[in-house]
């Protein structure tokens, strides 16, 4: 079918997750239109489509909320997926955010010539609509692939092998030994779900990782690390994080398997790194029971398990890869050296939200939520500058965007 172009009078936000709907409504209260693309059928799809269901917000609700609407009173303070994607849902309803599904973004480039945005979305039918716009923001988020390791050996494992996305609960492998590969937060509450259904979970711990308690004495860790930041350097902020971790937690993790990296705190790798800190919500207990089995990492895989790499044997009927996601972004921002190999801003936060030419960035600060909210705030008002006084000197008699048929391209 002939492919047709859209004139966007206003920014082409690319991701329907809590980074495009933020500074959607952000613009929204400001005056400013726009159109968000998203290749999947429905808001927030990494949290309605690809996460298991005992999911709760990891922080305190206060610290998840998007800008302009704070969390109904009745939630509790680990809200449930299905409350989060709830309050996403009635976020949008209330700024009007209207995204267009089914739009997968296959290219995006500014054009020099014309000044503008050109950006090429094609439906499941293969329908391919160019949006053209004098801003692009980049929202589709630190989470947008799975990373699916390759295993020497993998078509060796008869068993069920799936990435956490797919995984919903424990149910169906009750009694089954399910190697789980990846010790990050999905990685132990996988194993402790797994264990809550009768399941025997390994879990492959390769590198350090920094665990620390959700809450302290009935404080959230998180807001503890807030409040001590406003009088202390990070470093030493993390010191004292550690401290309180083997307090709460106990010595004596490496000897269960879970070593602390010999460099960089938690807030510190976090920031830099990306590696988010565990925050153990009941997993070590049951570590310490024997019911979550620590091993290291996978030699190979055959058939009926793995052999690690400290040469052990770990039987397995299933597999469960807790692997993490990535950015997809350099698949599709061509002609841009804003954002890195990795798909992440080149500058570091906090300077990483705009780039050149009307490129702008939410979501991709390391800093969650939080990170998303600041980057919004600042994006939609540097937009909504250009966008009123542009307005003043170019006049719109229409604040919406306009389909306009364009031969199809070959």
């Amino acid at each position: 079918m002939a492919a047709r172009t859209m004139w966007v009078n206003g920014p082409i936000i690319v991701g329907a997750g809590p980074a495009g709907l933020s500074v959607a409504a952000c613009l929204h209260t400001r005056g400013v239109p726009s159109i968000v693309l998203e290749r999947d059928d429905c808001i927030a799809s990494l949290w309605q489509r690809r996460t298991y269901d005992r999911l709760r917000l990891h922080l305190p609700k206060q610290f998840c909320e998007l800008p302009g609407m704070p969390f109904p009173a009745s939630y509790p303070e680990y809200p449930t997926k299905h409350q989060f994607v709830s309050y996403l849902e009635s976020y949008a309803a209330v700024f009007h955010v209207q995204p267009r599904f089914r739009q997968s973004v296959a290219s995006a480039r500014f054009d020099h010539a014309a000044g503008l945005w050109r950006v090429r979305a094609s439906d499941p039918s293969e329908n391919t609509t160019e949006y053209n716009g004098r801003w692009l923001v980049v929202a589709t988020g630190e989470n947008a692939e799975r990373i699916l390791p390759e295993f020497a050996g993998s078509g060796s494992f008869k068993g069920p092998v799936t990435h956490v996305s797919e995984y919903k609960s424990g149910g169906p492998y009750r009694g089954a030994r399910v190697l789980v590969v990846g010790c990050g937060n999905s990685g132990m509450e996988v194993c402790l779900d797994l264990c809550d259904h009768g399941a025997r979970p390994s879990m492959v711990v390769r590198d350090a990782v920094h665990v620390l308690p959700r809450e302290m004495l009935g404080f959230a860790t998180f807001s503890v690390a807030v409040f001590l930041l406003r009088f202390l350097p990070l470093r030493v902020v993390d010191r004292i994080l550690v401290l309180l971790a083997g307090l709460f937690l106990g010595n004596d993790l490496p000897r269960l398997g879970l070593r602390r990296p010999d460099s960089g705190g938690p807030l510190e790798l976090k920031n830099t790194r990306g590696r988010t800190p565990v925050l153990d919500i009941g997993a070590l207990a049951k570590i310490r029971a024997g019911g979550i089995a620590v091993v290291p990492g996978v030699e190979r895989f055959v058939d009926g398990g793995a052999e690690m790499v400290d040469g052990r044997f770990v039987a397995a009927d299933a597999v469960v890869l807790a692997t993490g996601y990535h950015s997809n972004v350099p698949q599709w921002l061509k002609g841009s050296d804003f954002f890195s190999g990795e798909g992440y801003p080149k500058a570091e936060f906090p300077e990483g939200w705009k780039g050149e030419s009307g490129l702008y960035s939410v979501g991709f600060t390391r800093r969650g939520l939080v990170g998303v909210s600041l980057d919004a705030v600042r994006v939609a008002g540097d937009i909504a500058t250009a966008y009123h006084q542009h307005s003043k000197t170019t006049p719109s008699s229409s604040t919406v965007a306009q389909l306009v048929p364009l031969q199809a391209q070959t």
